[in-house]
């Protein structure tokens, strides 16, 4: 079985958010035991597991994300990952169709050799600040959201970019604070520089201490700061020490959420 590392939302490898990729011949996944055991041995944030699905079915193919933890819900770069292993492999041309645990979610390839990812937007909810954040974090919110069902995450507002940047928070801490872990934002320092703000990502509760590029994350960035800057098409960077540029188009209840993606290894997968 082929199993390949795919560098996404950047165009170089070892920057971006790495995934694994499997694509299964057969019609039905392996058993989640099977599925777990992998992605804790590709021990990325995320492990993409997709097989195609029949003739006139909703989606082209069946899509499931698994950390080296858990399965999740939804993950923006491992889809991302999995378009580009779909269309590089001649397997996928156009739009893909994917059938998921939060719905269908479809990936439209460009010419540019870009990737257009349509996903829910996060209904975002303003929350009071928990205690304890602030001193997990060392800095303090400006405001704080959940972002709803699929994501799972506390949104923090701070002051400005080089607060994001500096921050060393309390891993454990901040597990006690979310269902999977914090997102932390801020306007960018210089949106000339090519980003309209900035991110990072602690996910403790699925076993991620930093997420290098966290595409989902991006569907409640989306909407927080379209309402701020007054504009739908933004980018973000995520300011991981891989780093990643995810650019965002809210349209409703969907974000686009556009990026580039590398095949850095292809082997096989021998067990």
């Amino acid at each position: 079985m082929r199993i390949r590392i795919v560098d996404a939302f950047t165009d170089r490898p070892f920057a971006g958010n790495p995934a694994g990729v499997l694509l299964l011949d057969s019609g039905a996944f392996p058993d989640d035991a099977w599925l777990q055991h992998v992605a804790t041995e590709v021990n990325h944030a995320e492990t993409a597991f997709t097989h195609p699905l029949p003739a006139g079915s909703d989606a082209d193919w069946a899509l499931r994300w698994f950390t080296p933890a858990t399965e999740v819900d939804m993950c923006g770069h491992a889809t991302l990952a999995t378009a580009h292993v779909l269309h590089t492999t001649g397997n996928a041309t156009g739009t893909v169709r994917f059938a998921a645990r939060c719905g269908i979610l479809t990936a439209t390839a460009h010419e540019n050799g870009s990737i257009t990812l349509d996903f829910p937007t996060a209904p975002l909810t303003g929350v009071p600040l928990p205690d304890g954040v602030a001193e997990a974090l060392g800095a303090t919110p400006l405001s704080t959201h959940d972002t709803g069902p699929h994501i799972g995450d506390l949104l923090v507002e701070l002051a400005d970019e080089k607060t994001v940047r500096a921050l060393t928070p309390d891993i454990p801490a901040l597990a006690r604070h979310s269902r999977r872990g914090i997102i932390v934002t801020a306007p960018a320092e210089d949106p000339a520089r090519g980003h309209d703000y900035v991110s990072r990502c602690f996910f403790p509760n699925v076993g991620i201490d930093e997420d290098p590029v966290t595409g989902s994350a991006h569907t409640a960035l989306a909407p927080f700061w379209s309402a701020r800057l007054g504009r739908e098409d933004l980018t973000g960077l995520q300011a991981s020490a891989r780093t990643g540029l995810v650019r965002t188009a809210l349209r409703g209840e969907r974000t686009l959420l556009t990026g580039s993606a590398v095949t850095v290894i292809d082997g096989e997968l021998l067990a």
